[in-house]
């Protein structure tokens, strides 16, 4: 939405409820345990040998490492594979609100120079987060462009401190070297705008999994550039929109004027499409376009 329109739609077949980061974590970290995982807790990795990870003065041996250590990633750095990396940042805040949220979707606010994001947590509480490109714009200082947005929290209480991060397109040529292969932000990455993060990487250990069972990781390599053609294709038309707010207009009244447009395209970004399915949808969201 932004100050002019506002479009909703869910998406089919499913349904999902907001977390705070660090529960999800907590969640992740007992399922490792409970399927034979060893985690090193406070164990920093201080670089890569032939034989394995060196973990402070030792080197523990493997057949295979996976840098799975974000979008700064030292194992990318130290294999190499950073080379011809092509990027594109933009920067974060987010902040907590002691509120039970207004609505039961996920809203994106659209501004003339940033996105706010906001999600209902399970606790009563409701999670903002403000992208842009403006490393110095904070969440206080941007509530002039989300006046809406700005009046659900007038009185609302902070629940946390404003924590800032930074988001990225990431394209790399080759996500392994010999037996090192990487997955996550760390094998490159989409803008948060796509909301892709996650999921993009739980897809890629899935495939990561299947050609370390086979022993060979081109297969891997094949199998994650697949993997992220939709969403760089996505992340790329929303940067578009976002560049561009004479383009973002037309669109917003496009899917106001069309709501089942939009519940089509959000099926086409969880990959819930036929190729003849998506070339229906682009001619509807073309003649949309045009008439808007």
């Amino acid at each position: 939405m932004d100050a002019a329109t506002s479009v909703e739609a869910r998406f089919s077949g499913a349904s999902g409820f907001g977390v705070r980061r660090t529960v999800l974590h907590q969640k992740m970290v007992e399922r490792a345990q409970e399927c034979g995982i060893t985690l090193l807790w406070n164990t920093p990795v201080a670089g890569l040998s032939n034989d394995g990870a060196i973990l402070r003065d030792t080197v523990l041996k493997a057949r295979w490492i996976i840098g799975a250590d974000g979008i700064h990633s030292r194992v990318r750095r130290w294999s190499g594979l950073d080379a011809d990396a092509r990027q594109e940042v933009r920067f974060a805040q987010r902040r907590h609100y002691r509120v039970k949220a207004w609505t039961e979707c996920m809203e994106v606010h659209w501004g003339q120079e940033a996105q706010a994001y906001v999600t209902p947590l399970s606790n009563d509480e409701t999670c903002v987060a403000l992208i842009s490109r403006d490393p110095r714009m904070r969440l206080e200082e941007a509530w002039r462009e989300f006046p809406k947005l700005a009046n659900y929290l007038r009185h609302a209480e902070p629940s946390s401190t404003e924590r800032g991060a930074v988001t990225a397109t990431r394209r790399l040529r080759q996500v392994y070297r010999g037996n090192i292969a990487l997955a996550g932000d760390a094998s490159g990455s989409v803008d948060a705008i796509t909301g892709e993060g996650l999921c993009l990487s739980f897809r890629q250990a899935i495939a990561l999994a299947d050609s370390l069972e086979k022993g060979r990781l081109e297969g891997y390599q094949h199998a994650h550039r697949r993997l992220a053609r939709r969403p760089n294709t996505m992340g790329r038309l929303l940067l578009l929109l976002d560049r561009y707010p004479p383009l973002r207009k037309r669109a917003l009244r496009s899917l106001a004027a069309d709501p089942q447009l939009f519940s089509r395209l959000l099926a086409a970004h969880v990959g819930e499409a036929s190729p003849k399915f998506l070339a229906a949808l682009s001619l509807r969201l073309g003649w949309q376009f045009l008439t808007a």
